[in-house]
């Protein structure tokens, strides 16, 4: 069964794609479980298909909403929901926590564009601090990657540093014809809850994000020839670490293990980002990478 809204003609640009199908709807929901007195924030509203039941279940809501053209018939739409707020702009310079103030944390919900969901996540993930989960709508392929394990194909950086984050759980698939139009993909809802403590600390996560992006940007190399320069096979072995295993097959936690090694023998993610690979022995180079930037290279380089 679908609902009939109002005609807009979606925008390619924004990576518009509008849920209508009410089983989908009502399925995502119930995974999200709103309550009264929660703080609820949708990203990309859209012509209000999901806005209706959060706000019915939880009496207020606000919403980030990109193209000025829908937020009209947002505000006609539930103008007798006084606690309905909408901030037009981009969710990707968005500050979330600044909605938090004294509240509780943050329940983020969205249908995410697929153009630009994965530097939207990292974004997320910097904020994490005002999250208390996030439901989201994506690219089944992007799912996978989010909820991937260890040893497979989908395993790579995003897996990593989302799961680093995380708790991430694949709830369910949604087909192209609960869209209107239809994308060419089939979709996929994930939900992330931030850690209350991380299960592997790492002494610096900005270097964490560099040995990362390093050790996925040559997926068919060892790791005695991977990290090359940066720790060497006695000390990959001393870790209890083959050194002639893939990438993939590492864990987050001995990822993280690799980076406090590294940042125990003095290397910060100043050097690595900028230094050649050489075992830290000095202060060189300058610079920054943060985890938003690590997500901005492709997830599966060869």
């Amino acid at each position: 069964m679908s609902q009939h809204f109002p005609a807009h003609r979606a925008r390619k640009r924004f990576g518009q794609n509008f849920l209508q199908d009410l089983g989908v709807i009502s399925r995502i929901v119930r995974a999200i479980r709103p309550a009264e007195g929660e703080r609820l924030v949708e990203i990309g509203p859209g012509q209000g298909a999901l806005t209706g039941p959060l706000l019915e279940a939880a009496g207020k809501l606000e919403v980030i909403e990109l193209d000025r053209d829908l937020i009209p018939g947002l505000r006609v739409q539930f103008f007798n929901y006084p606690d309905f707020v909408i901030h037009e702009g981009d969710a990707l310079r968005f500050d979330f926590p600044a909605l938090v103030g004294d509240g509780p944390a943050l329940r983020v919900v969205g249908n995410l564009p697929y153009n630009i969901s994965t530097p939207l996540i990292f974004h997320l993930l910097e904020a994490r601090g005002a999250i208390a989960d996030m439901h989201f709508m994506l690219q089944k392929e992007v799912v996978e990657r989010l909820a991937a394990e260890p040893g497979g194909t989908d395993w790579g950086r995003l897996s990593v540093m989302t799961q680093y984050y995380c708790a991430v759980e694949n709830l369910f698939l949604v087909p192209p014809s609960a869209f209107f139009p239809a994308p060419k993909v089939d979709s996929a809802i994930v939900r992330l809850v931030p850690h209350a403590e991380l299960p592997h600390p790492a002494t610096d996560e900005k270097l964490l994000a560099i040995i990362v992006r390093e050790a996925f940007s040559q997926r068919r190399k060892t790791l005695r020839n991977n990290f090359k320069g940066r720790i060497d096979a006695e000390q990959l072995t001393a870790l209890g670490i083959e050194p002639s295993r893939r990438p993939q097959t590492l864990t987050v936690a001995e990822l993280v293990m690799i980076t406090n090694h590294l940042s125990a023998q003095g290397m910060t993610a100043s050097q690595a980002d900028s230094a050649p690979r050489k075992r830290p022995r000095s202060n060189v180079g300058h610079g920054e990478v943060t985890t938003s930037q690590a997500a901005t290279d492709s997830d599966h380089d060869a």
